[in-house]
């Protein structure tokens, strides 16, 4: 497809492989104003998911990577799949598949701008501009028509990509998830930010680490390439089996995760728990890292930033994949929360990501924030049942979120002042 006018070139193409890995990823820095890479937009990622055969045709995901050209110069990019049906994407449209075959028509396949199976929020639409990002978009709906596909759909987008995707006259769809945001500079441990709780949640915490404590539970952790091969392969089997006790396979592949600690090692940080030096549960946390450091040990990282005396803006962790081996009470939430809190709040991170849905994590201090996603159907009644349809849900959604915020865990909201006197137990 070619945009005589401005010089641009669409070119939808059958692989992220076949994307430069440099090219890419200077799009997605420049989307950041402190130029972190979101982990999961990463060229690496998106190519070990193809590689290993977790995100391909033989499993429901065809790629058909759009990228917008100006010459020789990748101008903007995103990942776009053929999806053969909803499966790993936590933005639910079943129903409207389901009404699609009611009425003799078909919903799959269906075209979907996302990163595979990750409910992370971050930019999709990868340009130099807000004039190309609007390109990029107007080019998904013309193919989407070219191709006689029923809908597109854009999930988990920015801010900037949602303002594209409306002037382009795109619906939108919005759902909650749940993130804790960095403390006020006076808390510089896993104590000061109880205090800052109210005295129900604090002591429910503190009640639900003691018993991970009494039952001889300790835990490591290990950065960047200092996760060892032995914990990568004890990680996995955990994982695996905590997919298959619920009656399924795992979406991602040993391969995968192979591929992860040999690509981008600098992006992951396991926690492992242990009884009796036996390791029986894990927890692996993607965050954020500089590209400069994408080659080394996010390690130096951190110890430049430590001697500098200064916090680097933007540093987010990932709550991603969990799996256990023995049933110990509150583990998980050991595992997941509270050791990730802990580690987050001694590393200056700014925030930590809970994942889809959960709201027993405001239990935990991760308040609701709204994510969005954008959505365009080919069949005009359709749209305009859905639309109608967006409209009652988002109001539901705001209604969600108010009772949701009466629910605040803090003695006070980080966004009303300062916290008053602590009190105590």
């Amino acid at each position: 497809m070619k945009n005589t006018a401005n010089d641009y070139v669409i070119r939808i193409l059958d692989s992220p492989l076949a994307i430069s890995a440099g090219a890419w990823n200077t799009l997605l820095a420049a989307q950041s104003p402190n130029g972190i890479l979101n982990p999961f937009m990463r060229h690496e990622y998106l190519a070990a998911l193809h590689a290993s055969g977790s995100a391909t045709p033989a499993t429901g995901w065809t790629p058909c990577f759009v990228t917008l050209w100006q010459g020789d110069t990748l101008a903007g990019a995103c990942p776009l799949y053929l999806k053969a049906h909803s499966y790993g994407e936590y933005v639910f449209d079943w129903a409207w598949a389901n009404a699609y075959q009611q009425h003799g028509l078909d919903y799959y396949p269906k075209a979907l701008v996302a990163v595979p199976f990750t409910p992370v929020p971050g930019a999709r639409l990868l340009a130099r501009n807000t004039a190309e990002r609007l390109l990029l978009v107007k080019a998904l709906v013309a193919w989407c028509e070219a191709e006689k596909l029923s809908s597109l759909h854009l999930l988990f987008a920015d801010d900037e990509d949602v303002k594209a995707c409306e002037q382009a006259g795109l619906m939108l769809r919005h759902t909650v998830q749940f993130h804790w945001t960095g403390p006020d500079a006076g808390c510089v441990d896993f104590d000061d930010f109880l205090m800052s709780l109210n005295q129900e949640k604090r002591k429910k915490i503190r009640q639900e680490r003691r018993k991970v404590a009494d039952a001889g539970i300790s835990f490591r952790w290990s950065l960047g390439r200092d996760i060892s091969q032995a914990d990568w392969d004890f990680f996995y089997r955990c994982y695996e089996r905590t997919y298959l006790e619920h009656g399924n396979a795992p979406y991602l592949s040993r391969d995968f995760f192979r591929r992860m600690q040999s690509t981008m090692p600098e992006n992951w940080l396991l926690f492992v728990a242990e009884h009796d030096q036996l390791p029986i549960a894990t927890s692996l946390i993607a965050v954020s890292a500089h590209p400069y450091c994408a080659n080394t040990q996010i390690d130096e990282d951190y110890q430049e930033m430590q001697e500098a005396s200064r916090p680097v803006q933007g540093m987010t962790a990932y709550g991603r994949y969990w799996g256990a081996l023995a049933r110990v009470d509150c583990l998980h939430f050991e595992a997941c929360y509270y050791q990730p809190l802990e580690w987050c709040i001694a590393h200056g991170f700014d925030k930590f990501e809970g994942g889809a849905q959960g709201e027993h994590k405001m239990a935990r201090a991760l308040l609701p924030v709204k994510t969005t996603s954008a959505h365009w159907l080919a069949h005009p009644s359709f749209s305009d049942a859905i639309e109608r349809f967006l409209e009652r849900e988002g109001a539901g959604i705001d209604h969600y979120m108010s009772e949701l915020e009466r629910r605040n865990p803090f003695k006070l909201s980080p966004l009303q002042g300062p916290l008053p006197p602590a009190d105590h137990e």
